[in-house]
């Protein structure tokens, strides 16, 4: 009985008022986790030449971070219904950290790529949140508490790029990705001193949970409609920013912060 105490936690959360702190905290993840994945698209005009890459080459670290990201949504994310979901935003919040780690001390392109990849799938621990933030609410404040966390997320977004950009032009693209990883090392701390642990709301394994996904896609076109909408909207825009970041450098001679 004594090792159900923690997963009760959950549950008492959600019949009462959520404490501001959580609330901030659960917010400050989803903002943190996902600006990620943004981190590198002011950078890649100074990257190339550091790293001794071309444009072409270049190109396929938000490339791949953007793939990462779908590839952990569509892999991962669903292992929340299975499991507690505290343990999973706590493991994936280190696995972000090395993958950051990784960025800010790869020696190469090949290294910077892989690390890359890695902190695509890792940074889906936002996808984790959002749903933590929905079960722990009450009902009444649901609505409330998820809008709250929705714009700590695209706070995230929005930030990340000026934030990197400022950042790579006073010390350099490596400094952006370490301090990242120690933002989000202390951030797991507080993750796993704060967040109380979930109760799975599934006993499926873990091919069920993926095919109950396809099973989704396939009676609902308003999912589909979605899913393609957002997903062109999201190419689109790391398009868009990552060849202006490049275009920016190479013909008007302007640092990352512009």
């Amino acid at each position: 009985m004594a090792g159900r105490a923690p997963v009760a936690l959950a549950e008492e959360s959600a019949a009462g008022a959520v404490s501001a702190p959580l609330l901030l905290l659960l917010a400050t993840t989803a903002g943190l986790s996902v600006a990620s994945l943004y981190y590198s698209q002011p950078m890649l005009g100074v990257l190339g030449p550091d790293m001794q890459a071309d444009s072409r080459v270049v190109g396929l670290v938000p490339t791949l971070t953007q793939l990462g990201y779908a590839l952990g949504i569509l892999l991962l994310a669903p292992l929340g219904d299975r499991f507690d979901r505290r343990r999973i935003i706590v493991i994936k919040s280190i696995a972000l950290m090395l993958a950051l780690l990784l960025s800010g001390l790869a020696p190469g392109m090949g290294a910077l790529l892989a690390a890359s990849l890695a902190v695509g799938l890792a940074a889906t621990v936002a996808q984790d949140v959002v749903p933590a933030a929905a079960t722990l609410a009450p009902a009444a404040q649901r609505g409330r508490m998820v809008g709250t966390v929705m714009t700590g997320l695209l706070l995230g977004i929005l930030l990340s790029r000026v934030v990197s950009g400022f950042v790579a032009q006073q010390w350099g693209w490596r400094t952006v990705y370490v301090a990242a990883a120690v933002a989000i090392a202390l951030l797991t701390v507080a993750v796993w001193r704060g967040l109380p642990r979930f109760a799975p709301t599934t006993q499926l394994g873990y091919g069920a949970l993926i095919g109950s996904m396809v099973a989704l896609w396939r009676q609902h076109a308003a999912l589909r409609r979605a899913a393609w909408a957002q997903g062109l909207l999201a190419v689109g825009f790391s398009a868009f920013w990552s060849t202006l970041a490049v275009m920016l450098h190479s013909q008007f001679n302007l640092g990352t912060a512009a």
